[in-house]
Order: C-alpha cells, then sequence, then structure tokens
C-alpha cells in the first residue's frame, strides 16, 4: 500500500470513506471484479477537486465509478483509486419545470422524483440502473429516450479541477457519447428540463416500459446491460441470434436466453470469462454478417 498516499486521502476524506484493496465485484452490477488498491466515496463535489489535486500529486491512477452498471472490472483489479459518486452524493431536487440532482442519484429514483412533481419526459430512464453522472457521460437512452432530449445543464470538474457549467449545445451528445466523455470530465450535477405532464399517464408510461424489461430482460441474473452498442442499420442482439449464439457459454458467462444482446453473469462468472465470451461473440458475429460490434460496457483494469 501506498502509505503516503492513504495519509493525504485521510486528511481530505473521513476514515470510513476510504477503503484499501476493496473488491469491485461489491460494486459493480456484473458482480465481478478484483480489489481496487484504493476506494473512495464522495459526499460533496469540494471533495472531488481535492482528491483529483491528490492524485496528480502523487502520480495516482484514477477512474470515477456511480453504480457500476455499466463496467467490467478485470480479476486482477485495478491499480489506483476508484472514485465512486453515488449515495452520498445523490440529493434531487425540484423548481417549476426544472430538477437538479448530483451525479450520484440513480436514474430511478430521479424518475421518481419527476413523477411527484408532475413533470414527463424522463420516463425512458426509470429502469435504466445507472446513476445521473454516467447517463450524462454516455448520453444513456432506452424506448426512445435519451438524455440529450431532457438535459439542460451538466456542471462538470475538469481534469485541471476546474468546476464548469456547460449548457446543452455545449455537451456534445451523440451515440453513446459526449464531450463529457471525450475530455474526461467528472460530472457534479446535472439540470433536467422537463414537461407538465399528467402523473398518472406518467405513472402508466413507466409501467408500461417497466413490463417490457422485465418480460424481454435477463434482469434476474448480473449483468451491465446492453452489452454491445447498436452497430448502425442493425440491432446487436439480432445478429447475434442469427449467428446461433443464444445461450452460446464460456465458463459461468452466457450470451441471455431472453435477450441476446445482453451477456450475463450466469454461475459465478470471472471478468476474464466474460470478456473472452464478449470477443467470440464480436469475433463469430464479424465472421457472418461482417458486421464489427463494438462493446458498450467499459473495461477497467488488465485483461
Amino acid at each position: 500500500m501506498n502509505q503516503r498516499f492513504f495519509e493525504e486521502l485521510t486528511k481530505i476524506l473521513p476514515r470510513e470513506r476510504v477503503k484499501v484493496d476493496e473488491p469491485m465485484e461489491n460494486h459493480t452490477t456484473f458482480r465481478v471484479g478484483g480489489p481496487a488498491d484504493f476506494f473512495v466515496t464522495l459526499a460533496k463535489k469540494e471533495e472531488a477537486a481535492a482528491v483529483l489535486r491528490c492524485c496528480a500529486r502523487q502520480g495516482m491512477p484514477y477512474y470515477i465509478i456511480g453504480n457500476g452498471s455499466n463496467l467490467l472490472v478485470s480479476d486482477q483489479g485495478y491499480r489506483g483509486v476508484i472514485i465512486q459518486i453515488f449515495k452520498c452524493m445523490n440529493q434531487v431536487e425540484c423548481e417549476g419545470n426544472l430538477i437538479t440532482a448530483q451525479a450520484g442519484a440513480l436514474l430511478s429514483a430521479v424518475a421518481a422524483r419527476a413523477l411527484k412533481e408532475g413533470l414527463a419526459g424522463f420516463e425512458f430512464a426509470a429502469g435504466i440502473p445507472g446513476t445521473l453522472g454516467g447517463a450524462c457521460v454516455m448520453n444513456a437512452g432506452a424506448y426512445g429516450g435519451e438524455m440529450r432530449d431532457v438535459l439542460k445543464s451538466v456542471t462538470v470538474l475538469t481534469e485541471q479541477g476546474e468546476t464548469v457549467t456547460l449548457q446543452r449545445h455545449e455537451l456534445e451528445l451523440g451515440y453513446r457519447t459526449s464531450i463529457i466523455a471525450k475530455k474526461n470530465y467528472i460530472v457534479l450535477e446535472a439540470v433536467l428540463e422537463l414537461e407538465k405532464g399528467d402523473p398518472e399517464s406518467i405513472r402508466s408510461r413507466m409501467e408500461e416500459l417497466g413490463q417490457k424489461r422485465s418480460a424481454k430482460q435477463p434482469l434476474e441474473y448480473p449483468s451491465a446491460g446492453s452489452t454491445f452498442k447498436r452497430p448502425e442499420g442493425y440491432f446487436a442482439g439480432k445478429l447475434i441470434e442469427d449467428t446461433g449464439l443464444r445461450g452460446f457459454q464460456v465458463g459461468g458467462a452466457q450470451v441471455s436466453q431472453k435477450h441476446c444482446g445482453f451477456v450475463i453473469n450466469k454461475d459465478k462468472a470471472t471478468a476474464a470469462e466474460i470478456a473472452e465470451l464478449m470477443r467470440q461473440v464480436s469475433e463469430k458475429v464479424e465472421e457472418k454478417f461482417g458486421v464489427r460490434l463494438e462493446p458498450e460496457v467499459k473495461r477497467l483494469g488488465e485483461f
């Protein structure tokens, strides 16, 4: 352990929010991943800047996570510090048709607040298992809706430790990308601009999408959601199915029987098994259709 770095961290954060050799399987929805050298949880934006300065002084690599819902951490873990923005930074406030939420707020919680306030437009995100911060980074979307449809502004921390608020037109929101991802900004909070709606209609739409998810997605198994990006002109799940890979398995990792776009941790899979399954799926689909599937899931650590 880097004792000096540990001591610097505990000057910034309470000791209970600084963990050493923390198993990442506890912090990813795939439920796999070896230990991170350091794992810190932030409670306010000032801590983010202080931790980044500390990392810069010590030359310590870092990676930001929320709920770990789009992440595959290697079995060897991560040599550096994982900075988690989640339950200690999850406040959600509403004024008129604007919802302001911290980066660690779950999308489901933001959607629930929108429903309570009678605000429409965020129903698509109610079942996405990630945080608002991660959703802004990757312009998360589902069922015809995307974050770019509802984002008014996002407040970020730059790598230089400067706090900047970016307006919608500055975010460069595309398919699973943004200026935030391109420049390694850290999301601190976001403002959503929604529309006044009928609470019963909003509730009905959320329930309808929830039922669709339950019927079509393997929610009973650990996964990272949709495993591959949608190739232009195709659907990843359909390509995988048509390649004959429904139920295809490597060790404890499997292409879901329920939805071929999902790789699941069916039976105590390792990160290596999941990564190998993804590699083989991509290779076999390209052999059959000439289409290269790109992973939507981020990989962290050595594979």
